[in-house]
């Protein structure tokens, strides 16, 4: 996957943006385990930066998916993991299966606004016993006239406690559990900055290790009236439908670590050329740069996995194993390259403002989050042929 004068272009403008509107705010941000999401998704809107791969007819820019993987990387200028993950919800995990597959006037009322900034959308398929398991969900939509009451909890939900309106993932049937489910758009307020919708209520507000700015919530659902017109493509189909969208969540998830990834090792580069260690710098000793370059050589090395995986799924092509990989790959860089560095930095890697430490604690959720790794190894191992593939349901 080669990137364009255009690519370069759109990434640029969100540097630049990144620069002058996102980074000076983070410590601030992080400090509060919360942004303003409204706030931000607006200016992105503005930019045109929401919807790159979406219809024109929306909003969108039409464009192929390199471009998303092009934003997605220069997300990665951003000096926290939680607000780029927080835009990697609203482009690229809470809207592709809205985009394809929802009607015209699902479309109308909840992307184009997505696409716009006008509001800020959310995920919800994990809960308090079903995170990796997505078959093992119990939230459940009862047809009750032209409604759904949807009933259940949804937890680790990034952008739920400011979300307009969350593409939840429900029961909506009996059959087996690769076919009973659907996706349904379920309005989270009256309006923007509004109450929340009557039978949603917050739980809590998780607080983690890391990602401290996203704000991340258990919600729970109790009877919540949804018109079934905010059903996305066919019931039934909302299995299918969000394994679609995780080949593009778990591509996002490579490709926005990389450039991150780069300045961690750079920043460490920087520091090692300043510290005086034994008559000399940390820069100057053989095995500092023989685990830089390492590190190195493991980033470009994800980088050339994620950009063939981009090529073949603009292509056209199933990407499943590809991607899985990616993922794992990069889940795993996530947890080695910021840990190695910190280890450079000594006692002020250990303090909680540097910007490696923040790397070390945000990035741990790779491995976890969009699929644990070792989810990841077991779709590979199946398509390897290794596994024996699970007995239709």
């Amino acid at each position: 996957m080669k990137f364009t004068h255009e690519h370069h272009e759109i990434q640029k403008t969100l540097k630049r943006f990144i620069d002058e509107e996102i980074n000076p705010h983070v410590d601030e941000w992080e400090a509060a385990e919360i942004f303003p999401a409204h706030q931000v998704f607006k200016r992105l809107g503005d930019l045109g930066l929401l919807g790159l791969t979406k219809p024109e007819a929306y909003g969108g820019a039409g464009l192929d998916y390199s471009y998303a993987m092009a934003m997605a990387e220069s997300l990665g200028h951003i000096e926290c993991g939680g607000v780029p993950m927080a835009i990697g919800v609203q482009t690229d995990m809470a809207t592709p299966a809205l985009a394809r597959f929802g009607s015209d006037e699902l479309r109308k009322e909840f992307l184009a606004p997505a696409i716009a900034g006008d509001m800020v959308a959310c995920i919800g398929v994990s809960e308090p016993g079903a995170g990796s398991d997505v078959a093992g969900i119990k939230s459940r939509a009862v047809k009750d006239g032209d409604d759904y009451l949807i009933t259940g909890q949804k937890m680790w939900i990034t952008n739920s406690l400011q979300a307009d309106w969350m593409c939840m993932l429900v029961n909506t049937g009996e059959g087996p559990v690769h076919k009973n489910k659907s996706l349904v758009i379920v309005p989270m307020r009256d309006g923007p900055n509004g109450k929340l919708t009557k039978g949603i209520s917050v739980a809590q507000k998780i607080r983690k290790i890391g990602m401290n700015s996203s704000d991340t919530g258990l919600i729970y659902f109790d009877e919540v009236r949804v018109p079934q017109r905010n059903l996305i493509g066919t019931e039934g189909q909302g299995f299918i439908y969000q394994m679609q969208q995780f080949q593009e969540e778990r591509l996002w998830a490579a490709a926005s670590c990389l450039q991150s990834l780069t300045n961690c090792i750079q920043w460490t580069i920087e520091w090692a050329q300043e510290r005086k260690l034994f008559g000399a710098t940390l820069a100057d000793q053989q095995w500092v740069q023989f685990k830089l370059a390492e590190m190195k050589t493991e980033v470009e090395s994800l980088r050339a996995l994620t950009y063939r995986a981009g090529e073949l799924y603009v292509a056209g092509e199933d990407v499943l194993e590809l991607a899985s990989m990616a993922k794992l790959k990069a889940g795993r860089l996530n947890r080695i390259v910021p840990d190695g560095c910190l280890q450079f930095w000594g006692g002020m890697g250990y303090t909680w403002e540097n910007k490696v430490s923040r790397m070390f604690r945000d990035g741990r959720l790779g491995s976890i989050g969009g699929g644990a790794d070792e989810v990841m190894l077991g779709i590979l191992a199946r398509i390897m042929g290794v596994a024996k593939k699970p007995r239709p349901q």
